[in-house]
């Protein structure tokens, strides 16, 4: 992190905001390069060691990565990108920052100041576009206030509830030179539990039979998860992770006893039901966690409820708890750790239970025919190291993941809660640019794939061999399985003609190879990871198999949906 220097002289606007960037301690830049902002590029021409560009071939790809970045990191994933097309593909990376509470920040080209409010050639409002996806949306008419505003989105992407900032920036205050002061490097401030708060926790969970804890949110790190571990362990807790949230806990851990979102596991949320206390860390309660608002029920649910959330605004806005803590996930955390245990002899039957429901969930039915997903799933399970990062888009292929698949540490796992295709390629791309060490794997559908597999040429370029399981099964199979429970017989729409994926790999100069029986996937793994380059592996499933559970036929009037908008 560069520290505040005396007055540098004479900069264009261009190279203020490179020089922010740098204060703030940005170390990797997505983006697709456009001429609305040319002498930022040409300010970065300048520091390549100290700020690295990772150029992609869309927009989405660029925002969507920069997301992956603020997840592993926990700081700001910067992304830029161009006025008008460039900035609404940007857009559905945006929307998975907000929903997924990812500190992000996206610059825009803008038109020059001159021509604002004339619909001149690419020009939108962006306040007015990002206003509903975005902490906050501003535009900068005045390089002397670059280093003020810049300031303030790294400050406002981290604070509170995280998430992501927009800030458009006319090509003419980019262009001009001005004299100005860097800005300090940014802080980030926590909210902490109250003695109070704490001491009425503990009161809450004393007479309980049946508690249980939710996980999720963002802004997690490994001391979050080792701290919120052993308050668990401590007291015997249950520990239940939010939709795409489960690597903020061990599942290995006697503690943790499954996943509260889309597909959940029956057994689950009858005990997510049964609770008398529920203690809820940095998740919103939304409605994929809560089975559409059922298993906590609004505005008062039949549980007691503890609400531990960063963003005061978000406390009470759905759910009128006992106990509304404003702390961030890792203040509580290690507050909570350093309560004295209460007497959990009341609940341990109840907790081991859940833990065997849990560990014998795990274990998968044999599909009639083509690749086994769940098999693929134990393959991951069973041979990738603990640190290894997989992510996900969107889609029924992923119910079998967030089923079978296990985490053990946090920020490995990276998907969208927003439920938006297309995310786990660039999302793979970007893990593996800032973590080279660690093996990366991506896990998309047929579908979700030709929305971002461009990237390809991405990771080829900057040589990052990731790993990607395209799920083949030639359809949009979420949306196919409820036409078939709403409009019996009455499937359109949904048909894929898809092309060798593993020759689209090889054309980019990437690796590539189809598994069409369940038990050639584990040696096609070990050469993909044996090539040293981006590799793609394509399942060929049985379209039949549209859940781990649940067939095509008897999809036909009331299959459990997974949720997905788009699939």
């Amino acid at each position: 992190m560069r520290a505040p220097s005396s007055p540098p002289g004479p900069r264009s606007g261009g190279a203020v905001l490179v020089d922010q960037l740098l204060v703030h301690g940005a170390d990797r830049l997505f983006c697709v390069p456009g001429e609305s902002f040319l002498p930022v590029l040409h300010a970065l021409r300048d520091v390549p060691e100290q700020l690295a560009l990772t150029v992609c071939r869309h927009e989405a790809g660029a925002a969507n990565m920069a997301d992956a970045y603020g997840k592993l990191t926990g700081r700001p994933g910067i992304c830029l990108v161009t006025r008008g097309p460039g900035a609404m593909h940007a857009s559905v990376g945006l929307h998975t920052a907000f929903q997924d509470s990812t500190p992000l920040i996206l610059f825009v080209g803008q038109v020059e100041r001159a021509h604002l409010e004339r619909e001149a050639f690419q020009e939108l409002d962006f306040r007015r576009v990002f206003g509903q996806m975005a902490k906050w949306v501003t535009q900068i008419d005045d390089p002397v206030r670059l280093p003020e505003l810049v300031s303030r989105a790294f400050h406002t992407a981290v604070s509170g509830r995280p998430g992501p900032v927009v800030i458009a920036l006319p090509e003419d205050v980019l262009a001009e030179t001005c004299e100005v002061d860097d800005a300090p490097p940014f802080q980030i401030v926590r909210p902490h539990p109250s003695p109070a708060q704490l001491r009425q926790l503990r009161a809450l969970l004393q007479p309980a039979h049946r508690p249980l804890v939710l996980v999720g949110g963002g802004a997690w790190t490994e001391a979050t998860s080792r701290d919120l571990e052993a308050f668990a362990e401590a007291n015997d807790l249950p520990v239940v992770a939010t939709f795409r949230r489960q690597d903020h806990v061990d599942n290995r851990s006697e503690q943790y006893v499954g996943v509260a979102g889309l597909g959940i596991n029956p057994a689950l949320g009858q005990r997510i039901r049964e609770a008398d206390l529920i203690i809820t860390v940095g998740a919103r309660l939304g409605d994929a966690t809560t089975s559409g608002y059922t298993l906590l029920e609004p505005p008062r649910p039949r549980q007691q409820l503890v609400h531990v959330y960063p963003g005061a605004e978000e406390l009470g806005r759905v759910y009128a708890a006992d106990l509304l803590i404003n702390a961030d996930p890792g203040a509580f955390a290690a507050a909570a750790r350093a309560l004295e245990p209460v007497d959990s002899t009341a609940w341990a039957a109840w907790r081991k239970a859940a833990r065997d429901e849990y560990l014998a969930s795990l274990q998968h039915e044999p599909v009639r025919s083509g690749v086994d997903l769940g098999e693929v799933m134990a393959v991951l399970r069973e041979h990738l190291p603990p640190d290894a990062i997989i992510t996900n888009g969107a889609g029924n292929y992923t119910v079998w993941m967030h089923r079978f698949l296990q985490f053990s540490r946090v920020r490995t796992q990276l998907a969208p809660t927003s439920g938006a295709m297309g995310y786990g390629v660039p999302a793979a791309i970007a893990a593996k640019a800032v973590l080279p060490e660690r093996t990366v794997i991506g896990v998309a559908g047929d579908g979700c794939f030709l929305m971002s597999g461009q990237e390809l040429a991405t990771a080829v370029q900057y040589d990052l061999p990731v790993i990607l399981i395209v799920v083949n099964n030639t359809m949009y199979g979420t949306i196919r399985m409820h036409q078939e429970r709403l409009y019996p017989g009455r499937a359109y729409g949904v048909d894929l003609v898809n092309p060798d994926f593993a020759a689209y790999a090889r054309s980019f100069g990437a690796h590539g190879e189809v598994v069409q029986d369940t038990d050639a996937f584990p040696a096609a793994l070990e050469r993909a990871l044996a090539s040293g380059r981006p590799a793609v592996i394509e399942l060929r499933t049985d379209p039949a198999q549209l859940t781990p559970g649940t067939r095509l036929q008897e999809a036909e009037g009331g299959a459990p949906g997974s949720g997905h908008r788009r699939a």
